[in-house]
């Protein structure tokens, strides 16, 4: 108003014009700051990591997602231990970005009720939801990042697709090895590493966890560049005769 008048040629100095544009330009930099001030605070990230709660499916094949968000959550000093959105949830900062860390604690099939719960709180975009989760179809400790695509017969997965409403979220794919013949799938996701495998994923856990940093830092192409195909291999120690 106050600008309108003056573009009219009416002076809006002195008196009580003077006084009501005054307070509506206080008021309209206050407001201007608090937006800024909370765009500031926004939490632009969501990296997911996909499991079952409850101590009998600890360390499971099913549970690699648990396993990379904890170890993830050790590099950036913080811990996944707050619990809402119907799940574990903790704050980070990656490359000045801040981020959320969620590890529903749903059971696996409706772990889209956490995801869209923790997405819609923090109003962040399915493009910078990043889910890391198990892969049958991948040797055990091979990764593989994609920027969106099906389930592929993943139920976490499905269930999240189901929620956002899109299946154009990033992800990280945790390879866990293909189950024997004959044996019940549920049985082998639910099972778990033998201790060789098990040495070989604690590795991939790590390089899992650094590529959903450089995945923030450096985008998902760059990511997919330096990641995709790689398997972790335990380090072989080399003996040396004692002296």
């Amino acid at each position: 108003m106050c600008g309108s008048l003056a573009l009219m040629g009416v002076s809006v100095y002195g008196g009580h014009m003077d006084r009501q544009c005054s307070t509506a330009g206080i008021f309209l930099r206050k407001r201007i700051n608090f937006e800024i001030k909370k765009e500031e605070n926004r939490y632009m990230y969501l990296i997911v990591g996909l499991g079952n709660p409850g101590r009998e499916y600890d360390k499971t094949r099913h549970n690699a997602g648990f396993d990379t968000m904890d170890v993830l959550a050790d590099m950036l000093n913080t811990s996944v231990e707050e619990k809402k959105f119907k799940g574990l949830y903790g704050r980070g900062l990656i490359g000045g970005e801040k981020v959320i860390l969620l590890k529903p604690q749903t059971f696996m099939n409706l772990s889209g009720e956490s995801v869209r719960e923790a997405a819609d709180f923090y109003k962040i975009d399915p493009e910078h939801i990043i889910v890391i989760y198990d892969d049958i179809s991948l040797e055990p400790g091979q990764l593989r990042i994609r920027r969106k695509g099906s389930a592929g017969g993943h139920n976490g997965i499905k269930n999240i697709i189901a929620h956002l409403g899109t299946q154009e979220f990033p992800r990280i794919k945790v390879g866990v090895g293909a189950k024997p013949p004959r044996m019940d799938l549920a049985d082998y996701v639910l099972g778990r590493f033998s201790a060789e495998d098990r040495r070989v994923m604690e590795e991939a856990f790590k390089t899992a966890a650094k590529a959903a940093q450089v995945m923030i830092t450096d985008g998902a192409e760059a990511a997919m560049n330096q990641f995709n195909g790689i398997r972790s291999e335990f380090p072989h120690i080399t003996a040396h005769p004692a002296v």
